[in-house]
């Protein structure tokens, strides 16, 4: 019998859920893990009505990290392994962060490590109340990866996202969500209903509206006052040549 993908990519219109698949190992990600996320990524950026891009875990968890098998596995000569699994995780996140998508994270049981940076570097963050984010980094005397030197750094700014890093054990949702690590918390058995709610609240967006909203804001915090404000202007101007804002006018125009 064939095993199932350690990920799984499911697409229903402008909706495209991408579903870590190694239950029993908590989602962690290995090599040869990373490499079949990387041959996700074209799937997703080549496909014009994907708006909205989905990330969660099978199981009882988000996802767990880095396998330490794999580590343990490559212990006497590491660092070629890491630099190849790194690389392929890196097209995999990079398709998602710089793409005209919105990605929406949704997260239960435990998002460590690696986990916890992939859950912070998406666009927004749902989470269960009973969710745990635990950085992990510093058990291991390792430095960040999986893009948490950007996504966590953004939310929570540099000085708490050292104290994250280095001395912190884990988080609550309720304390991720104080942190702005997260958007929402719910119920457990009300996660996939909320996430499903929200992902099609977000799909309901024009591609541009998407698109350059995201440009905007991910932009906003090394961008000059004056050439954001410009920014703003061309992303007005184009949004409003656009089929979707004349019909949505018209339908304001009428009520």
């Amino acid at each position: 019998m064939t095993a199932e993908p350690s990920a799984l990519l499911d697409i229903h219109g402008a909706i495209a859920t991408v579903t870590f698949n190694r239950p029993q190992a908590y989602n962690s990600i290995g090599l040869d893990e990373a490499k079949y996320l990387a041959t996700l990524a074209p799937r997703i950026t080549e496909n014009p009505d994907i708006r909205v891009v989905v990330l969660r875990g099978n199981g009882p968890a988000f996802c767990a990290g880095g396998d330490i098998r794999c580590f343990v596995s490559h212990i006497d000569n590491i660092e070629p392994m890491v630099r190849e699994l790194l690389e392929a995780l890196h097209v995999f996140l990079m398709a998602l962060r710089d793409g005209p998508r919105i990605v929406l994270t949704s997260v239960h049981g435990a998002a460590a490590g690696a986990g916890f940076s992939i859950a912070a570097l998406g666009d927004i963050c749902i989470a269960a109340d009973s969710a745990r984010f635990t950085t992990a980094y510093n058990k291991l005397g390792v430095t960040p990866d999986g893009g948490g030197s950007i996504g966590i750094v953004e939310r929570v700014g540099s000085r708490k996202a050292l104290e994250l890093f280095l001395a912190t054990d884990s988080l609550t949702a309720q304390q991720a969500l104080e942190l702005g690590l997260v958007n929402q918390v719910v119920p457990a058995d009300q996660l996939e209903a909320a996430t499903a709610d929200l992902a099609a609240r977000l799909a309901r967006n024009t591609p541009d509206a998407i698109r350059l909203t995201k440009q905007l804001v991910q932009q906003s915090s090394r961008t000059p006052a004056a050439a954001q404000l410009d920014a703003e202007l061309e992303a007005m101007a184009h949004c409003m040549q656009t089929p979707a804002f004349r019909e949505a006018i018209s339908r304001f125009v009428k009520k």
